[in-house]
């Protein structure tokens, strides 16, 4: 039961640190270099949390008090790090307005 609660302990600070660090994504991408390092940190931070999820499951941890949930977790993770991996800086995804532009707009 002590490699279990280690997993789950283990699980916990990846998870949370890939949570916080993608929440900041954006703020890292004003430096190109800073972005593309923190673009691979990220990537294997929701690698270690995937496999450490998985191990979750096979020494029989429970996270939030469900045995079952921590599988497909480790999913999200595998989808959440190929996302990290993407490079979104320079270009318009949403093709929405700016908001900073508004204004020069309604002038000109």
């Amino acid at each position: 039961m002590a490699v279990a609660e280690f997993m789950v302990g283990l699980t916990e600070i990846l998870c949370g640190l890939s949570a916080i660090l993608f929440t900041f994504i954006a703020t890292f991408s004003r430096s190109e270099r800073l972005e593309l390092t923190m673009q691979n940190v990220l990537f294997f931070l929701l690698i270690a949390s995937a496999a450490s999820l998985w191990g979750v499951s096979l020494t029989g941890g429970t996270i939030w008090g469900d045995d079952y949930i921590a599988r497909p977790l480790s999913l999200i993770c595998i989808v959440l790090a190929i996302s990290a991996r993407l490079n979104i800086k320079g270009k318009n995804v949403s093709f929405g307005a700016n908001p900073h532009s508004i204004g020069r707009t309604e002038e000109e």
